[in-house]
């Protein structure tokens, strides 16, 4: 599988023509390394659990690594830019970038 592709600024990663927002480029491999296992821990437990409490403080870990991975959360950037995250990119001021590189993802 390889990975989806990512904009040209490195701000967002394209999924089935949906702009998400990408991880923090500041981060280290280590650092980012131990919040997506954090995540998927987090992640894996909502599933498991039947306990209303431990499900909810699972989701509050979900939210904590995905802002610390700059997915979540105010945008990672500061030059002002808007934040285009969970836009159909064909909507976005990328659109004509995704139709250069002749993606059939324009839904």
């Amino acid at each position: 599988m390889s990975a989806p592709p990512l904009t040209p600024d490195g701000r967002y990663i394209v999924v089935d023509g949906v702009l998400w927002r990408a991880a923090r480029p500041d981060l280290s491999p280590e650092e980012r390394d131990t919040l997506v296992k954090a995540l998927m821990a987090a992640r894996r437990e909502i599933g498991r659990s039947s306990d209303a409490e431990a499900t909810r403080a699972a989701r509050g870990r979900v939210q904590a690594a995905t802002e610390a991975l700059g997915e979540r959360g105010p945008a990672w950037w500061s030059d002002g830019a808007p934040d285009f995250n969970r836009r159909k990119i064909v909507n976005t001021p990328y659109a004509d970038w995704w139709t250069a590189l002749g993606s059939s993802e324009t839904s």
